[in-house]
Formats: C-alpha cells, structure tokens, sequence
C-alpha cells in the first residue's frame, strides 16, 4: 500500500512513459498526414468524439467504483482478522487459567508450565495462520518455512503444509485442542468452550471472504470493455481535434498533439488506476498490506504472551507498505 500523500514523479513517469509515447506518436503521425500530406479526410466532427469520451468517463467511472468496493473489502476483512486475533488471544489468555468445575473430568491441577505451554501453542498457532492465509492469498508457499513453520511444532508444521488449504486446517487444530482443553484437561467450561469456538468461526468467515475476493476474478466484460473503450477513444481524439484545430490557422494544427496526449493520458491513467485495484491481495504497490498487518498481530499476541523479544513494526520500502 502507497503511503504518501502524493505520488513521485518517478513513479507517475514508470508507469506513463509507453502509454505517453505511444499517444503522442499517434498523434503526430496524424498531423502530419493531415498537414504535410494535406489528406484532409481524416478529420473527423468532433461532437461524437466528444459523445464518446462522456460515455467512457461514466463506464470507467463505475468500474473503478467496483474496483475501489474489492479493495475496501479486503481493507475491512483484514482489519477483523486484527480484532479477532486480540479477541483469541485474550481469550486463550484468561479462560484458560486453572481447572475449572467440569463434569467427568478426572485430571490433575494445571501447572504454571503448562498453562504457559498452553497459551504459548493456541497463540503461535493463531500467527501461523495469519500468515498462512496471506501466503495463500499471494500464492507463495515457498515462504512457508520461514514465515509459518517458526510458529508451529516441526511435526505440525509438516503436516499442515501438505493439505490444499493449510489455514483452514489451522483452525480445525486450534478446535481440537479447545475439544481437549475441556474434555479432557477440565481447562475450559461450557461457556467457554462456545465463546472460543464463536471466535474460531468468526475467523473463518473472514478467511471465507478473503478467498472469495481472492478466487473471483473482477467481472471481465467491465474490465476488458473498459479498455477497448478507452482506447477507442484515444484513437479517435486526435481526429477530432485536429479539425478544430486547423479552424485557428494551418499552424495550429499540431496543437492537437500535446493536448490528445494530456486528455488520452487522463483517461488511460483512470483505467489504469481501476485496474491495480481489482485484485487487492497480489501484493502490489496498491494492495492491501497483509504483511504489515500479520507483524502488527504478532506484536500485540506476543506482547500479550509477556515476551520481550519482539520484532519490530515493519517501515515501508520506497513509500510503499507491504
């Protein structure tokens, strides 16, 4: 995600200087054929090259609301997967504390180790499914080792990697352990045991969204249509100027050039910025910052946890936050 307030010049130049090249060569090959060659032909009235371009500022318009409308979602599911990761860990935290009164249940006291082990695992394993479901979201797996395997038992770690959706089997574990946690070890009453598994649904619902912005792809008759539209209308700007143009003198008529490359320029970049917000999870200059978030996460759970080796809060590199 792009965090100042304004773009660098280098940056709009990176990303302008084809399109910008292209225009303006259209553009002159126009006026001099309109010009030099004295082909007059190719001027065209300028009210329906006008018409067009009002009709493709309103289609790309509703297509970069739909665009903008995916990239807030994701924005939104991501800030619930930070609530409801402070909401596990203080649950983890507080209710499982001591044996509490549950029926056939015959287990000895919990000691302070285990009750530490036992915050220690529902929480590390909560990072490693953040971070889990954003290298799914990002189709990097190769990163599982590093970014995932650390907060899992190396046994764990192997095993979950080879399923498909190694982040919803995170959570099926983490219900596993709340099913011992009360069956077995007394750790958990009734209430609590519902309260925990409330959170483990609310957490796959977020994964749920998160899948579905991920695995459905932007309707591509808005997309693909918005394209052609825009440079449709880039090709027939030039025509149409180039006419009005020539009404003010023959020497004006290369005034056409720097202007149907300013408006051509406009519209494309209007395309352009719709396009980059399609698909908020490819880890693009413009998408949400899933890795920032999972280290603000690890921060806060392991602050929680009461440990003082803490890594630090990620910095943007280039001005952009990943």
């Amino acid at each position: 995600m792009y965090i100042r307030n304004n773009l660098r010049w280098r940056l709009i130049w990176k990303g302008a200087w084809q399109t910008l090249l292209i225009f303006t060569a259209y553009s002159l090959l126009v006026c001099i054929i309109y010009g030099p060659l004295n082909f007059h032909s190719l001027a065209i009235p300028w009210q329906p090259v006008a018409t067009l371009g009002i009709a493709v500022s309103f289609y790309i318009g509703f297509k970069n609301n739909g665009s903008y409308d995916r990239f807030w979602e994701g924005r939104q599911i991501w800030g619930g997967i930070v609530n409801a990761s402070r909401t596990w860990a203080i649950q983890a935290l507080e209710f499982v504390t001591s044996v509490v009164d549950a029926p056939n249940v015959d287990a000895p006291a919990a000691s302070a180790a285990e009750l530490t082990d036992r915050h220690r695992c529902l929480v590390y394993r909560h990072l490693a499914w953040c971070n889990a479901l954003r290298l799914q979201l990002r189709r990097q797996p190769e990163l599982w080792d590093e970014q995932v395997a650390p907060f899992l038992q190396p046994e764990e770690s192997e095993r979950i990697r080879r399923f498909q959706n190694p982040s919803a089997h995170l959570l099926r574990a983490q219900a596993a352990d709340l099913r011992i946690l009360r069956e077995k070890r007394g750790l958990l009453n009734d209430f609590q045991h519902v309260a925990m598994m409330d959170t483990l649904e609310q957490l796959y619902t977020l994964q749920g969204g998160c899948e579905r912005i991920k695995n459905t792809p932007f309707p591509r008759q808005y997309a693909f249509f918005s394209y052609v539209f825009v440079w449709l209308f880039s090709a027939l700007l030039p025509l149409g100027l180039i006419g009005e143009f020539a009404r003010m003198g023959p020497d004006h008529i290369w005034l056409t050039v720097p202007f149907a490359v300013l408006v051509s320029w406009v519209f494309n970049t209007i395309e352009v910025v719709g396009h980059t917000s399609e698909n908020p999870f490819e880890n693009q200059m413009n998408d949400v910052p899933m890795t920032a978030l999972c280290r603000s996460i690890e921060i806060d759970l392991r602050e929680m946890l009461g440990e003082t080796t803490i890594p630090a809060k990620l910095e943007p590199i280039n001005d952009i936050l990943y």
